[in-house]
């Protein structure tokens, strides 16, 4: 197996210059009248980021920016499945006894979704846990390696995840995780719960608990009426379902035939991530520099722009360690739970509970999807009260002052 090598992101003046043609031929579709956000993302919005991309974006700036991280890259073999080069940004902190932490994105966010609390929870101090932060590039996303084979799903992503944190010397570990990160991180305490000690979660998926299930969470639910909180949330919930998740029954059912128009017309993915970015934040103000890198880092993703899509239908087609199983009852990691009320499922707390083993819950006024980009003081000051001391989760990683200290590795 490769060693841990330092990676620098490179896009080719061939690719930018293709892009450059792509997006100077592109013809845009008619709008409806007024119709705003309900048919989707507005035709004056993809114009005014079209144009900007066009003549003001300058991705070798922000490439710059990105590779000021500490990047790194290191071959993985998942068992079935070709050796897979994985990017990851690899944040040690200086205080002695920092918890190893796993960072895990979703779709249609990445490795970018750390930046902004990276700084926060690498620091710390003798009532403030710092961590060692670990914040790869999913394969099929961004600068990882993506695989030629069919079957890739959650438990070879949670593999994926788990030898690039035993190969960076870390034998116990905590993870955070949103969207497919919150699949991910789950199948990962359900497959290794002896090396995952604990995970915090900003997208809650868990369901109204049952008396044969569990009795005791069914009473409280049944006796607890519905807050107002608990309304909004259903709603919220059941706009998703009904308007919001149309991209999610293409994805994971014929994600090939989406691929072509993504790969093809990058005007055609910026609108079909912008609209998830708008719909699923609370009124975060993007940037157009952000939307375009975001969006950017599909377009050049090693693995090809279609290839993120894949997750979807390899999770929803495994009936035993699909999705489905990561939200129910996982036993022996202990679990944090972040409420945040744009969130696109917002459950009563009663059926966040049912996931497992809750060490530590907190609720949010603002915040929606992305919360680590939306909200990161809100992910720090949970991660913090969590695992510090006399948090749920303190201690749960044996050491000194109650965590590991890692192998070295040789970077």
């Amino acid at each position: 197996m490769a060693s841990v090598q330092p990676y620098t992101i490179s896009i080719s003046d061939s690719k930018l210059q293709t892009l450059a043609k792509k997006l100077e031929a592109t013809e845009f579709p008619d709008e409806l009248e007024q119709a705003g956000w309900d048919y989707g993302a507005p035709l004056t919005d993809i114009k005014r980021l079209t144009a900007y991309w066009k003549d003001k974006y300058d991705w070798k700036q922000q490439e710059l920016k990105i590779n000021q991280l500490p990047n790194y890259k290191t071959a993985i073999q998942v068992d079935g499945f070709e050796s897979l080069d994985i990017h990851f940004v690899y944040q040690k902190s200086d205080v002695e006894g920092a918890i190893p932490l796993l960072f895990c994105h979703g779709w249609p966010g990445s490795f970018l979704e750390v930046t902004k609390i990276l700084p926060l929870l690498t620091t710390g101090g003798k009532e403030t846990p710092a961590f060692h932060v670990v914040a790869p590039s999913l394969p099929n996303y961004g600068f990882s390696s993506g695989t030629k084979k069919k079957g890739f799903g959650l438990p070879q992503y949670a593999e994926t995840c788990h030898k690039l944190m035993l190969k960076l010397g870390y034998d116990k570990y905590v993870t955070q995780g949103g969207d497919w990160g919150t699949m991910i991180t789950r199948m990962m305490g359900l497959l290794y719960p002896h090396h995952v000690q604990a995970s915090h979660i900003n997208m809650i998926r868990g369901h109204q608990p049952t008396f044969l299930s569990n009795p005791i969470l069914a009473t409280q639910h049944t006796l607890t009426p519905y807050s107002q909180r608990d309304k909004a949330g259903l709603a919220r919930s059941s706009w998703f379902v009904k308007e919001g998740s149309g991209y999610l029954a293409e994805q994971s059912t014929k994600p090939q035939t989406l691929g072509y128009a993504l790969a093809d017309s990058p005007v055609g993915y910026l609108a079909w991530i912008y609209e998830k970015l708008h719909d699923w934040t609370d009124n975060y103000p993007w940037t157009d520099d952000e939307v375009l890198t975001w969006v950017s880092i599909y377009l050049f993703s090693i693995a090809g722009p279609a290839a993120s899509l894949r997750i979807y239908y390899e999770a929803i087609h495994d009936e035993q360690l699909g999705y489905v199983r990561t939200e129910k009852y996982i036993p022996h990691v202990k679990l944090g739970l972040a409420h945040f009320p744009r969130e696109l499922t917002v459950v009563p707390k009663t059926w966040g509970r049912t996931m497992g083993p809750v060490v530590h819950e907190s609720e949010y006024e603002s915040g929606g999807h992305f919360a680590a980009w939306e909200r990161p003081d809100a992910i720090v000051k949970d991660l913090r009260e969590m695992f510090g001391r006399g948090g749920g989760a303190y201690g749960c990683v044996p050491g000194k002052e109650g965590y590991i200290k890692p192998r070295e590795v040789k970077l």
